[in-house]
């Protein structure tokens, strides 16, 4: 017999309070929702930046970083090859024109200088030969004139006497006239032995200035040798500071290689890097003040690099002659260089992310500075951390500088705990 099975009717009504539940709880969302987009986000004032607007003078500046660097160097090298024998001094030691900084060593120079001595010696003692060799011809020369000046006075008192006695007789027209020949020859090969030897006084003369010549020769080559060994000891050349030292003890060095760079003291600059946007900003003869952290300097733009390097642009600062002590080369500075002046204008903290000659939407802190509404700036020129004001601020108005860039609220509540 078969039974027949009655369902349950299920009561509706069980499932309303969960559907009651469900919508309060959506209207609560909806509301809080509503209410936050209202303003009635909180921000604890503790947590806030804020800046206040004022009125008055303002330079513009445009902060850079960099060094000080000696506006003299000199870079010392190897004349020759060489071997470092010793390390005299180290980077950041003063040195003066005649401080040894590195002692080198080339046993070939050594040679060089001792063959050049040889060969000088040799030169000065072949010119004592051929002095001593002049000299003897010149005394032969001497005694060969004195003979035959001799004969020629002879000759000529012979020719005296018998120009008195031919006319009587006694002498020979024929030996007169010998003696008289006699007489000329001796007269005229007197004449050409006296030009002889002012000749040959002038070929030992020339003779002399060539071997002098040859000496000098010797000594230039002597002079180059000795400069090439004296050079092995390096000497800074100039008063300053070694900056960098480039070899180390036993490093073989060829010709030209780099040894030391030597740097100023006194005669320093300041090479800063700034901002490639606002490079365009700075022209030559601009005032500048370089910090060393302990002392500021006040120096002028005196070049500006045209090269970029990693949106960076390198400005060159010069200093004056007189320096605190606390600059030296090396040393890494901060610099503010002042591209203008802005007279009699509004102007407030910059505000995060905020940019010269653009607009940006700020919240204003109210009277009572409980609350902040969402105001529209216009801004004008940037001078470092201030911004100047064109439209939306007034004097003493108080305005968030933080960034709330992510808030769609019109309305702050401010919380002073």
């Amino acid at each position: 017999m078969d039974v027949k099975k009655i369902k349950p009717k299920q009561n509706k009504f069980k499932s309303k309070p969960v559907i009651v539940g469900l919508a309060v709880c959506l209207l609560a969302a909806l509301t809080w929702y509503v209410s936050a987009n209202a303003g009635g986000t909180s921000v604890k004032r503790n947590n806030m930046l804020f800046g206040t607007v004022k009125q008055g003078d303002l330079q513009v500046e445009i902060e850079g970083y960099g060094a000080l660097r000696s506006d003299k160097q000199v870079l010392i090298t190897s004349l020759t090859r060489a071997t470092v024998q010793e390390i005299v001094l180290k980077p950041g030691a003063l040195v003066t024109a005649d401080s040894i900084i590195v002692q080198l060593a080339n046993p070939e120079l050594q040679q060089q200088v001792n063959s050049a001595i040889r060969e000088l010696s040799q030169q000065k003692a072949n010119l004592r030969q051929l002095k001593l060799n002049q000299r003897r011809e010149i005394l032969n020369e001497s005694g060969n004139f004195a003979e035959l000046e001799a004969r020629y006075e002879t000759a000529k008192v012979r020719l005296e006497a018998q120009s008195g006695l031919v006319k009587s007789g006694i002498v020979s027209v024929l030996d007169y006239k010998d003696s008289l020949v006699q007489e000329a020859q001796l007269k005229k090969r007197l004449k050409i032995h006296q030009q002889r030897t002012a000749a040959l006084k002038l070929v030992n003369q020339e003779a002399i200035n060539i071997q002098l010549e040859q000496i000098k020769q010797e000594q230039g080559q002597l002079d180059i040798a000795q400069n090439r060994l004296d050079r092995l000891s390096v000497k800074a050349g100039f008063d300053g500071v070694l900056q960098r030292l480039s070899v180390e003890l036993g490093q073989s060095l060829a010709a030209g290689q780099e040894i030391a760079l030597i740097g100023s003291v006194q005669d320093l600059i300041a090479l800063v890097r700034v901002p490639q946007s606002k490079a365009q900003q700075i022209f030559i003869g601009q005032k500048a003040i370089v910090d060393t952290r302990r002392d500021k300097i006040v120096g002028t733009v005196s070049r500006i690099d045209p090269v970029v390097v990693e949106n960076t642009v390198e400005v060159e600062i010069a200093l004056p002659d007189q320096l605190p002590a606390s600059a030296r080369p090396q040393l890494s500075v901060d610099a503010v260089i002042i591209t203008d002046i802005l007279t009699n204008i509004t102007y407030m903290e910059r505000p995060v992310n905020g940019k010269a000659n653009t607009n940006a939407s700020l919240f204003r802190l109210d009277d009572s500075n409980n609350t902040a509404m969402r105001t529209e700036v216009k801004f004008g020129k940037e001078a470092g951390r201030y911004i100047e004001i064109l439209d939306g601020g007034q004097v003493n108005d108080t305005f968030i500088v933080s960034d709330l860039s992510l808030l769609k609220n019109s309305e702050l509540n401010i919380e002073n705990f």
